[in-house]
């Protein structure tokens, strides 16, 4: 399936998933993520779940990383629609947050870490394929923001649903995961 075919179907299949189920999936997501040995990340980029869309609440990940690591530091994006681009900004106990008019919660502050000092990225998306390859929202703030890391920056997503076999419009410019965790499994690429 193409990349708009699954964005569609994953859209819609997400805000089919009642609060109770989520609660739930989102819990299943948080034992798998637990099973990881974190040792040396000291510094995450996360982000907030957009809650219209009905994604994945990785604020517990992070809340749980900070619980076993608590000198690691997090950063969250902040998108700049004017060209596309993205950049981390690093955070604490005293920063702001504002929701932008895409409904993306991002961080008021200009402390921008360099891309190539982040650790572990939690990447949004909609759907995954059986090779790592990610289906977000169309923009690729991701890909690009990604493709200037550190080759052994840990990409993981994390999705309610399995992988599809293969996403069939992907290109060199896509940045595949390193891991997806779903409630079931956790898929290493």
């Amino acid at each position: 399936m193409t990349k708009n075919q699954l964005r569609s179907i994953y859209k819609k299949k997400r805000l089919e998933i009642s609060e109770t189920e989520k609660l739930k999936l989102d819990d299943l997501l948080l034992i798998q993520f637990q099973s990881f040995d974190f040792t040396g990340i000291q510094l995450l980029l996360s982000y907030w779940p957009m809650e219209n869309h009905s994604e994945p609440n990785v604020v517990l990940m992070a809340r749980y990383l900070r619980l076993m690591l608590p000198e690691m530091q997090i950063a969250y994006p902040q998108i700049h629609a004017s060209d596309y681009s993205m950049q981390a900004i690093l955070t604490d106990e005293e920063t702001e947050f504002k929701t932008n008019n895409w409904g993306i919660t991002e961080p008021i502050g200009t402390n921008v870490i360099s891309n190539d000092r982040l650790d572990l990225i939690l990447i949004p998306l909609l759907a995954f394929d059986e090779r790592g390859n990610r289906v977000g929202f169309g923009k690729g703030y991701y890909d690009r923001y990604l493709a200037s890391c550190k080759p052994e920056t840990i990409k993981m997503g994390f999705s309610y649903f399995e992988a599809v076999p293969q996403i069939t419009d992907t290109n060199q410019f896509d940045v595949p995961l390193n891991y997806c965790i779903t409630p079931q499994h956790i898929y290493e690429f």
